[in-house]
């Protein structure tokens, strides 16, 4: 098995969390001082690894391997969401560091913005498989105030830099390690999971159309409340999905919007953002049938007309099966007995990246199935488990 300096590992981990560190979290968003400083950080870790460092025009940075092939990518995101945890991406790359440092023949990417501070979402790996126009980066701006793309790559120092394109020549396939963000290992008390595939995301637009009116002075029968009519369909869906999703489908409402939005007066409009995830197909198109069928019955009983549009769907990404199957050997050969095979629920670089090589990802757990907030964190001794897995998985490839 390769050697891997887990020791070392766990330091260079510890050492990015400093970098915007927020309680036991961290606040590093992209092309935030923090980001940047992380993403210098990393650079002068890839050069001491042996590797050619550089970044592109997006913000992606790519340690270069000197030598001769075969190559595998390995790596995934550092920026974070905002005041969120320590490991979600941050692991995945510096487990390409570990992998370098023992002299595997790989390249170690962090892509930009994987968290989609910036409409569009993904710049990074979207960019790397020539999936992100130039129009594109002048339209997105930052969700949170508005900052133009262009602006910030100019305030971080990279506008004017060329952007990177993987060259799938070049690797036998990309792999990341990543935290589970949910309890499916903890509660079962394994240590690994090896990702079967990675879920889509569906996403809905539904607005609502009432009479803005007064509080008081409007009868309960005379009211067209758009907030009423939204709430009734939520419900309706919470009682309808569960008899068509899959078994690990999620649907989420991200946010209800009341116009105007005040205490004495009933809402005009509601505007709802909702989506659901899964890696089937059938089982996206099952649940978009029936968020359809749902409007249309809110519509034929309530006095708010209501207007579905879809914004986005994204296509699962399957992982590839021999990649899968390394990843799988060497999980049994670290951790016999305590690993299964399992879905990601959560969206990652590694959906974009599997358009154009051979993808898999691994995961290790997250304790109380925490993410995305500062509490965020997984025990020194499965980060351990999942860099040496990742390490011998590797070998297995690059010798295969």
């Amino acid at each position: 098995m390769t050697e891997i300096d887990t020791d070392a590992f766990l330091a260079d981990l510890y050492a990015l969390r400093e970098i915007g560190r927020f309680r036991t979290g961290v606040h590093r968003p992209t092309f935030s001082a923090a980001d940047m400083e992380s993403r210098r950080w990393l650079m002068a870790k890839l050069e001491e690894c042996g590797l050619e460092a550089s970044i592109d025009g997006i913000g992606n940075v790519l340690g270069r391997h000197r030598g001769p092939g075969p190559h595998l990518l390995v790596g995934s995101h550092i920026e974070t969401q905002n005041e969120a945890g320590w490991l979600d991406g941050a692991l995945g790359v510096v487990a390409g560091l570990a992998l370098a440092r023992a002299g595997l023949p790989v390249d170690v990417v962090a892509f930009a913005d994987e968290e989609g501070h910036f409409s569009g979402g993904f710049l990074g790996s979207r960019s790397a498989i020539g999936d992100l126009t130039e129009a594109e980066i002048e339209a997105a701006r930052n969700r949170t105030d508005g900052t133009p793309l262009r602006a910030a790559l100019e305030a971080a120092g990279l506008a004017g830099l060329p952007r990177m394109r993987l060259d799938p020549a070049r690797y036998r396939g990309f792999l990341e390690l990543h935290i589970e963000q949910g309890t499916q290992l903890e509660s079962a008390g394994l240590h690994l999971g090896v990702v079967s595939g990675i879920v889509a995301i569906w996403q809905f637009q539904i607005v609502f159309d009432g009479n803005q009116d007064h509080a008081g002075g409007t009868t309960m029968a005379e009211r067209r409340d758009a907030g009423l009519s939204a709430v009734r369909l939520l419900a309706a869906i919470d009682r309808e999905f569960p008899k068509l999703c899959g078994p690990r489908s999620t649907w989420t409402t991200g946010r209800i919007t009341l116009d105007p939005g005040g205490y004495s007066i009933i809402p005009g409009r509601a505007e709802v953002a909702f989506q659901f995830r899964d890696v089937s197909i059938p089982v996206l198109e099952r649940m978009e049938a029936c968020l359809e069928a749902l409007v249309r019955e809110s519509n034929r009983r309530e006095r708010c007309p209501a207007t579905l549009t879809a914004l986005s769907k994204a296509i699962p990404a399957p992982c590839d099966p021999d990649l899968m199957r390394a990843l799988s050997e060497a999980a049994e050969q670290v951790c016999p007995g305590r690993w299964q095979v399992m879905p990601s629920g959560a969206g990652h670089d590694a959906q974009n990246i599997a358009r154009i090589l051979p993808a898999a990802m691994l995961f290790v757990p997250s304790i109380g199935g925490i993410s995305h907030h500062w509490a965020e964190d997984t025990s020194d001794a499965d980060l351990a488990f999942g860099v040496r897995t990742l390490g011998a998985a590797a070998a297995r490839v690059l010798a295969g």
